[in-house]
Formats: structure tokens, C-alpha cells, sequence
């Protein structure tokens, strides 16, 4: 009996898909529920498993074609690899060999790893799994592209004294683009920035690290931090919290912020709903979930969808300064930066103070002047007097 394998039903506002990854091919066995090829949508990853146990019949969509919800991908013959396997069994038992030969299977990869070893051209039953039970990971793929170019040979790709290497952009960058060139057309953006003495956020990190991490399971970080002082300066600064819709203002009376994660595939920004109900330790939890699910491809629509306001961190890359581009719809985006010690003046005297560059861009349409630099004001004082941030003040 032959079993279609279909596109499943896209996400809300995806019209269609790009078969990115085929993990097997024609004549090759599968069993039920294994991730036998991966879809790429414009915000998501999508995982196709395999209905039944057999082998596969025939591909229909290759690589790279575009697809729509109920297309057939594959079609499988069901039951075949149960009854190969018993003639396999079979024939064994009668040659009786001095040791049995098992097929090789491809090792375990998770999606990232398997992304990435599409995109390099690497074959991953070569790589060497480091992971959980020999999971391989990104950082396996990667390192064994490393090594490559590491020897005398170089990539074929890439050979001749003026090399050039043409691939096609994914569906997510095309969107990021896109995304990217209409909010530089469509609002007045502007940016404004400031300094931050992060000395006591660091010695408040510093002292209780340990015990946070012990209690809540998970790290503390500086982005609890940001998150919470930007919630207390939208309370603040309410029209740095609204957004415009046509001809209409959207003012927003909960506090969904965006945080950026940067993956392989790109820029995604999965949202903490509700963050003035959320602690610290709350905080930095999802942040964790986001980053990891970003990294794997498992980020949902609905995790991604929304958000008041944005916060992206360049200084975890080494920006020293950079001006965020807004994440329209909304109306305003803070940008951190990498924290540098640097000379300034205190009470007259100069003294070294970890200090870090923050960025507001703004829709200038909507915020002015003295709103926008009011509200990166606050965020300095408050992250620089975190006390404030407990009592609220």
C-alpha cells in the first residue's frame, strides 16, 4: 500500500513553503514519525515526519521547489521495510555470516545541524557526534568544515584566483529584506543615544549569580535587567509603547516585548508576553526556551507574532554603536551595545567605569524628540540605580 506525504497545513499568513532539506531519498527506509524532509517558510521551519514505516517510493517536490498546504512531497511504500527486513532475517539466519553487518544509519543531528550541513554540502555521517549520546551538533558541522579548509586542498566551489560563489537567498532573508526596506520607506525612523554605567547592574550580577542560577535553575543575565527597565519606562512613556495603524494611533495597555535572536537563518524576534507580570527569573527563563527553540527551528508563529516593543543586543557580537532598525509595526526598538571600560568623570575626578552605548530608534511620526530622549534617560537612571527597579520608582 502506498502512503502520500503531504505539505501539512501552513501557519496563519504563510501562503506557501520551500522544500529546503531532503534527510533521505528514494528506495531509502524510513519509519514512522522520523523527520524525512524539512520545509522552509518565510518565518518558520517546518519538520515533515514520515506517516507510516517503508521505504520511499518516489520524490515528488525536490529541493528548492515551492509548495503549497496538501501538495504530495513523497510517496511511501508502507510495510516495506518490515518485510525486508524478515528476508534480510531470513537470509541471515540461513548464510549465518561470522558477524552480522548492520546497515549504517545516519547519525543523530538536530535541525540546525542538519541546516547546516545542507548548506555546506557536508555528507553528516562523516561528522563526529559531541552531543547527548552522540547527537551531532551545529558546532560538530561546522567544525568539520574547519577542518577541510584547513588542508591543502581547497573547496571546489571556490577554486580559480578570483572565486565567486553564487547561492540562493532563503525565504526568511528574502523576508527580512523585504521587512527591512519597508520601514526605511514607509517611517520617519530616527535614533537617539546615551550611555549607561553598567558597574552596579554587574556588582548586583556578580553577588547574587550563583545563588539565582542554584534557586531558579537558570542564569542571570544582563537582559533581565534591560527588559524590566524598559517596562518601567514604557509605563513611563506611553506613546513609545503604541503603534499606528493607517490613520489611527494604537495605544497598548500590556507590555509584549520583543527580544532579537540571531540564528543561522537569520534575525528572529520571539515575544515575552505580559512582561510586567513576569520576574526576573521568569524572564530570563524564556529568553533561554526562545533562544534555544530559534536555534533549532522549533519557534512557533504565535511566538513571533505581536509585540509592543523590541529590545536587540549587538554587544553580544562586539557593536560598540549601531542604529536599530524598527520592528514596524511598532514605534520604537532599544538597541544594547558591548560593554567597554572607558575614562569618565565623576564629582570632578576621572575614574574607569564599565560603560555601554544604548540605542532608541523611533518613529518619529509618532514619538518626538523629548519623549524619545526622556524615555533612554529613564532606562540609564533605572539601570544605573537598580534598586529602583525592586521598588518600582
Amino acid at each position: 500500500m502506498t502512503i502520500e506525504v503531504k505539505v501539512p497545513l501552513l501557519p496563519e499568513s504563510v501562503a506557501d513553503a520551500t522544500v529546503s532539506t531532503w534527510h533521505k531519498k528514494a528506495g531509502d527506509k524510513v519509519s514512522r514519525d522520523e523527520n524525512i524532509v524539512d520545509l522552509e517558510t518565510d518565518k518558520v521551519m517546518l519538520e515533515v515526519p514520515a506517516p507510516v514505516d517503508g521505504i520511499i517510493k518516489e520524490i515528488i517536490k525536490n529541493a528548492g521547489s515551492t509548495v503549497h498546504a496538501e501538495e504530495v512531497l513523497a510517496v511511501i511504500e508502507a510495510g516495506a521495510v518490515t518485510a525486508a527486513s524478515h528476508a534480510d532475517k531470513k537470509e541471515g539466519e540461513a548464510k549465518k555470516p561470522e558477524a552480522p553487518v548492520a546497515e549504517k544509519a545516519a547519525p543523530p543531528a538536530g535541525p540546525a545541524a542538519r541546516r547546516a550541513a545542507a548548506e555546506h554540502s557536508v555528507d553528516v555521517t562523516t561528522v563526529k557526534g559531541t552531543g547527548k549520546d552522540g547527537r551531532i551538533t551545529k558546532e560538530n558541522v561546522l567544525s568539520s568544515i574547519s577542518t577541510e579548509k584547513a588542508g591543502v586542498s581547497a573547496a571546489p566551489a571556490m577554486t580559480g584566483e578570483r572565486p565567486e560563489k553564487r547561492v540562493p537567498m532563503t525565504r526568511i532573508r528574502k523576508r527580512i529584506a523585504e521587512r527591512l526596506l519597508e520601514v526605511k520607506q514607509t517611517t520617519a525612523m530616527l535614533t537617539t543615544f546615551n550611555e549607561v554605567n553598567m558597574a552596579p547592574v554587574i556588582e548586583i550580577r556578580n553577588r547574587y549569580r550563583d545563588k539565582f542560577e542554584k534557586k531558579y535553575k537558570v542564569r542571570l543575565g544582563f537582559m533581565s535587567f534591560f527588559v524590566r527597565a524598559v517596562v518601567e519606562a514604557l509605563k513611563q512613556f506611553p506613546v513609545v509603547n503604541a503603534s499606528i495603524d493607517g490613520d489611527d494611533l494604537v495605544y497598548h495597555g500590556y507590555y509584549d516585548v520583543g527580544v532579537a535572536v540571531s540564528t543561522d537563518r537569520g534575525l528572529v524576534v520571539p515575544v515575552l508576553r505580559d512582561v510586567d507580570n513576569m520576574s526576573m527569573a521568569d524572564i530570563e527563563a524564556k529568553i533561554h526556551e526562545y533562544a534555544e527553540k530559534a536555534r533549532t527551528g522549533k519557534l512557533s508563529m504565535e511566538e513571533m507574532q505581536g509585540g509592543t516593543f523590541t529590545i536587540t543586543n549587538g554587544g553580544v557580537f562586539g557593536s560598540l554603536m549601531a542604529t536599530p532598525i524598527l520592528n514596524a509595526p511598532q514605534c520604537g526598538i532599544l538597541g544594547m551595545h558591548k560593554i567597554q571600560e572607558r575614562p569618565v568623570v565623576e564629582n570632578g575626578q576621572i575614574v574607569i567605569r564599565p560603560m555601554m552605548y544604548i540605542a532608541l530608534s523611533y518613529d518619529h511620526r509618532l514619538i518626538d524628540g523629548k519623549e524619545s530622549v526622556s524615555f533612554l534617560v529613564t532606562i540609564k537612571e533605572l539601570l544605573e540605580d537598580p534598586t529602583r527597579l525592586i521598588l518600582e520608582v
